[in-house]
């Protein structure tokens, strides 16, 4: 019998997950919209091709990459990548897109209605999250920011639909495992014993910071390096290090580490704090913390602060780094 994708294209990565039974695949493709827009039909075309697309029936779609800076706003990111699914489908598959209500509509009900279909792919892992545990903290960090979503009775409690709601409602952290510049992180950093202030231009970022603490290996660093050199252990130190404008002969052994250690308490600080807040929703206080995404490392480390146990979906580790693309096939499955 044809399976389902589930589809999940953002700004830096296009993720998808295919479904059919208990069987299942996974593909994630780091592509940034912004630098190439007009090849997004040919990167979604090799995705789907590589889940193959001759068995499946239903292509599930969700996206973020309606506010990369390719666009002039949200209405008309929404209609390119769109426009980009269905050139990329060619009318061979049948295809829905996900609203932040949790419905699946049509294209031609999703381009009328472009801020319910824009960024909410967060709904997808929420109600697949609130299916397996009934009250629980679910907390998805990307390559670019965290997703914290409380679940209360099996109901996605989160008081946010947009972006800018879920900002206001701290539902939404912009900070993740890779793409975040060590600037947007933290205003200062130790430095021969004191604070030293960084540099404001991005000359690191965080998977420089994750590569260096062994957090992420350097074929988990799936985003440009801010300098375009190396992704490798000795590349992210000189880009720490010239965060605070040195060179790393300029700083005594193991300051670079010092600093990655800094940036990755702050955001471990920072998801916490938003943890905190949105967790007075969720009635048990001995509710997990559910973690998925690439930085579901930090997702743990706050797990650990707030005193919460940890529950892994029981999925493969592949479909928790790519959450929404994972729960949308299961969706979907389950809906057609």
């Amino acid at each position: 019998m044809p399976g389902v994708i589930g589809l999940d294209v953002g700004g830096a990565n296009t993720k998808a997950v295919w479904r059919n039974g208990d069987a299942g695949r996974t593909v994630s493709r780091p592509f940034e919209i912004s630098s190439d827009r007009d090849a997004l039909g040919s990167v979604l075309r090799a995705v789907v091709g590589d889940l193959g697309a001759e068995a499946v029936e239903l292509v599930a779609l969700t996206m973020t990459a309606e506010l990369a800076d390719a666009f002039a706003g949200k209405r008309e990111g929404v209609a390119f990548v769109l426009d980009a699914a269905e050139a990329a489908l060619g009318g061979r598959v049948r295809l829905l897109v996900l609203t932040t209500a949790g419905e699946l509509v049509g294209p031609g009900e999703a381009r009328a209605r472009p801020l319910d279909v824009a960024a909410a792919n967060w709904v997808a892992s929420a109600l697949a999250v609130g299916a397996v545990h009934p009250d629980a903290l679910m907390l998805d960090v990307g390559s670019t920011t965290a997703d914290v979503i409380p679940i209360a009775a099996g109901r996605v409690a989160a008081e946010g639909r947009t972006d800018l709601d879920r900002l206001l409602a701290g539902e939404l952290v912009y900070t993740g495992a890779l793409r975040t510049s060590l600037a947007a992180v933290t205003r200062e950093v130790p430095v021969r014993g004191r604070w030293c202030p960084v540099a404001g231009a991005a000359y690191a970022i965080t998977a420089d910071a994750h590569l260096l603490l062994g957090h992420i290996a350097p074929a988990d660093y799936t985003c440009p390096t801010p300098d375009g050199r190396a992704a490798s252990v000795e590349g992210a130190r000189a880009r720490v290090a010239r965060q605070v404008c040195a060179d790393p002969d300029q700083l005594e052994p193991g300051a670079a580490e010092a600093i990655a250690a800094h940036v990755h308490a702050e955001q471990v600080r920072a998801i916490e704090a938003a943890a905190r807040r949105v967790g007075t929703r969720v009635p048990d206080d001995a509710a997990p913390v559910v973690p998925l995404g690439t930085g579901a490392f930090l997702a743990r480390a706050v797990a650990k602060r707030l005193g919460r146990p940890v529950a892994e979906m029981a999925w493969s580790a592949a479909e928790r780094d790519v959450g929404p693309a994972a729960a949308l096939a299961r969706l979907a499955a389950a809906r057609c």
